[in-house]
């Protein structure tokens, strides 16, 4: 017995120590004498860090590391739902704010109650209203026997997904209403509950103000089936849009455009069936991502940076690709305040605790062209994470050179 324990104590002790002296698992690439300079600097660069980075161009990667593992995209979520909205929709569509009712107005009179319908526009707000006021009297509308409605229909009014924190809807994403109004915020940038009511309340009173009576006071329910058309305006072009909701990362942006996405696609106007398009888009491309919800603040959404690679490769080669492009921030705008100065490239950024990303082309100075990357990584502090981000898109720029 003494003999076998001796025996085994000395196979623990020669075990940890191989253990100890071998390359940890978590050590990072190893980089090889033969690599050019700009792989072994990215490769030092990276070291033990839990990074994801895939680099290329004309659909050959130039550089990968771990760029086939799954992690949370962020907000690069928004740079999926802008490649299914611009495939979907053309770049200079608009969506429709209307206002409506059961029957056509006659002699100024208008009997029953006038409905605001939305159908996504994110950006409604006073002045947009103040115009469809303005259109209705042009039109001759002077008395409304009921009130002005807030409809509260065709979306669904979810407001959490998969993977949320129970306080995102509190503090980084108001309620995604079909019918919006000032950033469903009140005057205090507090998230709000009733966007369709506010607006029928500030249209009931504009058009008092424009000498307009109204009967009742202003409410907000579903609209019922059946209205007609009475004015209607419609939202800046789509590619605008989505310029801007890249641009600052506009959580509220990328659910009510995906909503609206949901709805033309599936028929319904939900955070889940948004993630659902969002999959199919991707999955038309023969790849995958495993998505919650449309703005990237779900930490249970999954994709790859090769994927991300890829994807952009595709958009390269469509119609809207460049539209995509110009969407994304350039170095010191936007989400890229700060960073990158004197780098040329269009990249979103990603943010969660503990969670990073920064997907786009950069511009390579030694090969005068564009080329694809993505940056991703999790379990590492994000806003160390930044500083890696933009160490590594350093490198590339300056000194990255196709494989010969």
């Amino acid at each position: 017995m003494r003999r076998w324990a001796r025996h085994t104590a000395l196979a623990v002790v020669i075990t940890a120590l191989t253990c100890a002296l071998a390359p940890s698992a978590s050590a990072g690439p190893s980089p090889r004498a033969t690599d050019p300079w700009w792989v072994r600097k990215l490769d030092s660069v990276i070291g033990g860090r839990p990074f994801s980075v895939a680099l290329g161009d004309d659909r050959a990667f130039w550089y990968r590391h771990l760029a086939a593992k799954g992690r949370p995209p962020a907000s690069n979520e928004k740079l999926l739902l802008s490649m299914a909205l611009l495939n979907r929709l053309p770049v200079g569509s608009t969506i429709r704010t209307r206002a409506t009712a059961t029957v056509r107005l006659s002699h100024g009179v208008l009997q029953g109650s006038l409905w605001l319908v939305g159908n996504g526009d994110p950006e409604t707000n006073r002045a947009a209203l103040k115009r469809l006021a303005r259109r209705l009297v042009d039109g001759g509308l002077r008395r409304i026997t009921g009130s002005v409605r807030g409809g509260t229909r065709p979306f669904s009014r979810d407001w959490d997904a998969p993977g949320w924190k129970d306080y995102f809807p509190a503090l980084y994403i108001p309620l995604p209403t079909a019918l919006t109004f000032e950033g469903n915020e009140d005057a205090a940038g507090v998230n709000i509950t009733d966007p369709e009511l506010r607006a029928a309340a500030f249209f009931t009173q504009r058009l008092e103000r424009l000498g307009v009576k109204v009967g009742g006071p202003p409410r907000a329910g579903k609209q019922p089936d059946g209205l007609r058309p009475l004015a209607w305006i419609d939202s800046e072009p789509l590619r605008q849009i989505v310029r801007r909701m890249c641009l600052r990362s506009r959580n509220f942006y990328a659910e009510v455009l995906g909503k609206r996405l949901g709805l033309l696609t599936q028929g319904k106007g939900s955070i889940a069936a948004a993630a659902r398009q969002i999959e199919a888009y991707v999955a038309s491309r023969g790849l995958s991502v495993t998505a919650y919800d449309a703005s990237g603040l779900s930490y249970d959404n999954r994709a790859q940076a090769q994927t991300f690679v890829r994807l952009l490769w595709d958009a390269d080669g469509r119609a809207w690709g460049t539209v995509l492009r110009s969407s994304l921030p350039h170095a010191g705008q936007g989400t890229l305040k700060g960073r990158l100065k004197g780098i040329k490239l269009h990249a979103k950024t990603g943010t969660l605790t503990d969670a990073s990303a920064l997907t786009g082309w950069v511009w390579l100075k030694r090969e005068d062209r564009w080329a694809e990357f993505s940056i991703m990584s999790s379990g590492f502090d994000d806003t160390a994470a930044k500083g890696v981000e933009d160490t590594i898109v350093r490198v590339i720029a300056k000194y990255a050179v196709a494989p010969a």
